[in-house]
């Protein structure tokens, strides 16, 4: 393969010498100017540019300037004659300049350093190509798991319509709770996902339907218990579903240790688990299925009393705010503007 050299100098002769010194070995463009070294490098993928630092109307440094976002790959060399320390130390350290050679040059130094630059180049571009890859495949993967996670809510929604439109709603609350807590966008899915599914567990399990909108006392505990084992269950054998398997599995956990299955207390309750814990409590007190239905005001005062027991008082907090700006219907319908961060992934 063959590289282009660009070469960029307002003197004629030294264009001259240049070319002649690397035309044998590259591709080579001159240009005179930095006006029509811009021209060129929108017609040509430049590997390598050679510019001089001293040009009338515009300087090499401030041509390497312009053209670094359109050719973010090439290697610039810097000629110059001139002693500027403070701007071609600047323009070595921000990146810009990848080496400065002084004049006049050694042929044999120069042609070294070329060389050296290509391999700059090569390996650059093929970062550049493995991080591209990479980039695809990652969008890839979120986009199986989050048709993964479509699938799974619609047989919900087919099976237990009630339960889904309760997910549905603590899937938003949990997402703008962990954006508020600012825990990272793959994380805020990985919750917002979980809480989607966090009723999972209840499909085929008839007595654990039938206790839904009641959930109190001992049945509570044995229908949360079995239920969450059974969701994890089902998102353990899933790729990639480790994490929202463990978020499921111990959604009933208690800050103070009391809850289920294994007594765990505060940080050692994953965060997400405790999100859900409270998006879920608050959504059965405004949404109830049986009884009368709460009030904001009066939904979170009855969580805020739980603060420290079994619920997170800081998040309770957070989904005090949360659930003012973000009211949701009694009945939601899915669609993909309740849930952005997840049910709307695309890949490029």
């Amino acid at each position: 393969m063959t590289y282009k050299l660009l070469i960029v100098d307002d003197e004629r002769a030294n264009l001259r010498l240049l070319e002649r010194l690397f035309r044998h070995d590259y591709y080579c463009l001159t240009a005179s100017s930095g006006e029509e070294a811009i021209k060129l490098l929108e017609q040509h993928d430049v590997a390598v540019i050679i510019t001089d630092q001293r040009m009338p109307e515009m300087t090499g440094i401030e041509l390497l300037k312009q053209t670094a976002k359109s050719r973010p790959h090439m290697v610039r060399i810097l000629l110059t004659g001139y002693t500027e320390v403070a701007a071609l130390v600047e323009a070595v350290n921000c990146g810009l300049v990848y080496m400065y050679v002084t004049k006049p040059w050694n042929n044999d130094d120069l042609k070294l350093r070329v060389s050296r630059a290509l391999e700059n180049y090569t390996n650059n571009r093929r970062r550049h190509e493995l991080d591209t890859a990479n980039q695809r495949l990652l969008a890839r993967a979120e986009q199986v798991k989050a048709g993964f996670v479509r699938s799974l809510a619609e047989v919900l929604r087919m099976r237990e319509p009630r339960l889904h439109e309760h997910s549905a709603r603590v899937s938003e609350y949990a997402l703008r709770m962990s954006e508020a807590l600012e825990l990272g966008d793959e994380i805020c899915r990985e919750i917002a996902a979980a809480a989607m599914l966090h009723e999972i567990g209840a499909l085929g399990d008839t007595s654990a339907v039938e206790c839904w909108p009641g959930r109190s006392g001992s049945e509570a505990s044995r229908f949360s218990q079995r239920q969450s084992d059974r969701g994890a269950e089902i998102l353990s054998g899933i790729p990639d579903f480790k994490d929202m398997s463990d978020i499921i599995r111990f959604q009933h956990e208690s800050i103070d240790g009391s809850g289920l299955p294994r007594g765990l207390m505060g940080d050692q309750i994953p965060i997400g688990s405790r999100v859900i814990r409270v998006a879920a409590e608050y959504d059965l007190l405004v949404n109830a299925s049986v009884g009368e239905r709460s009030s904001h005001a009066k939904a979170i005062a009855n969580i805020r009393q739980r603060s420290g027991g079994d619920l997170d008082a800081r998040l309770v907090d957070i989904l005090a705010g949360v659930a003012v700006d973000y009211p949701m219907p009694a009945s939601p319908q899915l669609t993909d503007e309740m849930t952005p961060g997840l049910l709307t992934q695309t890949v490029n």
